[in-house]
């Protein structure tokens, strides 16, 4: 998966390369999904939700540029995976779901992992948590209508907010960094994901 998928596309952060070939992407699909854990492609699971596609992951991960003494907020905790490759690059991970059930499962994968930097919320992850900013990086795992400002304002100087944004059936992936003088906003690649539900998100 690593060479053909994520090298071979130009994925070239080692950290990232390393935390993809550390983390069991078969723990994290369910029981009769995992003949497919390593497909090019994203895959269904519980609630109604997905685990990205692995060179999605890779490549959003890449584009937050994390570091080990980060502290990242992920929006979208889903099936753990994302959470679990963010836990390997930085100090801690703090992570919102808006299914009690996907939370609970993916706080129990990343503690058979022995993954322990991670603090779980079952909340409206669209508004952030603001209690816990600022931020040196936010990634959203769910596609947004637009940038929800008050995800920037949790942002800390230099920080990266990686997120999909437009209408429902195709968004487009945009990484904004904090600057002295503002945000600088970088569109990536147009890209596929559930709805972001929730007060700075879809309302249904």
């Amino acid at each position: 998966m690593v060479a053909e998928q994520l090298e071979a596309r130009g994925i070239a952060d080692q950290a990232v390369l390393a935390a993809m070939r550390r983390i069991p992407r078969e723990r994290f699909v369910p029981d009769h999904q995992r003949a497919y854990a390593y497909s090019d492609g994203a895959l269904p699971i519980e609630c109604g939700q997905t685990i990205s596609q692995p060179y999605m992951v890779a490549r959003m991960t890449e584009l937050l540029s994390p570091r080990r003494e980060h502290v990242v907020l992920e929006v979208g905790t889903g099936s753990g995976y994302q959470t679990a490759v963010l836990a390997c690059l930085v100090r801690h991970v703090y992570t919102v779901e808006w299914h009690l059930k996907l939370m609970n499962q993916a706080a129990r994968r990343l503690a058979e992992l022995g993954l322990t930097n991670v603090t779980y919320r079952c909340a409206d992850g669209s508004v952030g948590w603001p209690e816990r900013a600022p931020f040196d990086g936010i990634l959203v795992t769910a596609g947004a209508p637009d940038v929800p400002a008050v995800l920037c304002d949790q942002l800390a100087l230099g920080g990266r907010l990686v997120i999909p944004i437009g209408p429902t059936g195709e968004q487009t992936l945009v990484c904004l960094e904090r600057q002295p003088q503002g945000l600088k906003r970088d569109e990536v690649m147009k890209c596929r994901f559930v709805k972001l539900l929730g007060q700075a998100g879809w309302r249904e």
